[in-house]
């Protein structure tokens, strides 16, 4: 994994930012629907896969979206306040232009640019100050794994709610009862990217018969041999490393 660290910090305002610019991402998701069982059964397969215990996630998402006053060309910034850790801590994501051209179009995985930023707690503040508004938020509630196996995996297993009120994490209800999103993210470079996309491939068949994988915004449907596959999972009795 290749990335640049620098820290800056404004004496004046406050403000302090931890920048961690990760040049590419290799990124492979789906919205799939799952019954509970479904979801247990991915949950040991993961764990089989990884070896490592699950992380839980609740992450509040804020959408913003740049004002008048910065320009005429638009630009979107996402805020992540993770709800899952004793004291909640921000991170500011911003997802660039995705590959293009023949290379990217003979492979099933999106390659994109990404920036992650750390960031202070009166950061979304900050944002509004410099001319941002707020476009709408979410609340993402799941598990995650993080492991190294031919590549930094991270794969998401999320439902997303929606708040009655502004703000409102506590009283967040689901969009789409039922529907999970799985997404499966690895670190790249422009050197290295064909390995990685490699090993997420490979890595995505030991889930086909639960779920199929695709770029982001293709929907893949339901997978004929996935209750027959969770049943089996489930009836091994937990997660052995595979």
């Amino acid at each position: 994994m290749f990335f640049i660290y620098s820290k800056w910090r404004s004496e004046s305002s406050q403000h302090s930012f931890d920048f961690i610019y990760f040049l590419l991402e290799c990124h492979y998701s789906t919205f799939t629907f799952f019954v509970i069982q479904h979801v247990e059964a991915l949950e040991v397969l993961l764990q089989g896969l990884s070896g490592v215990p699950k992380e839980r996630v609740r992450v509040h998402e804020l959408c913003l979206k740049s004002g008048p006053n910065l320009g005429v060309v638009p630009s979107e910034v996402r805020l992540l306040c993770d709800l899952a850790q004793p004291t909640p801590s921000w991170t500011i994501r911003h997802v660039g232009g995705s590959m293009r051209g023949a290379g990217a179009e003979q492979i099933s995985i999106l390659v994109r640019t990404i920036v992650e930023s750390k960031a202070s707690n009166n950061v979304l503040r900050y944002f509004y100050t410099i001319g941002y508004k707020l476009d709408h938020e979410l609340l993402k509630v799941g598990f995650a794994f993080r492991f190294q196996r031919g590549a930094q995996f991270t794969v998401i297993v999320t439902s997303t709610n929606k708040m009655p009120k502004l703000h409102a994490t506590d009283e967040a209800v689901q969009v789409t009862p039922g529907i999970q999103l799985v997404e499966i993210t690895a670190p790249c470079t422009a050197n290295n990217y064909n390995d990685v996309v490699s090993a997420v491939t490979s890595f995505c068949e030991y889930l086909a018969p639960l779920l199929h994988l695709s770029k982001p915004g293709n929907s893949t449907g339901i997978v004929p041999t996935a209750g027959a596959a969770a049943a089996s999972l489930m009836s091994s009795g937990g997660a052995k490393t595979l």
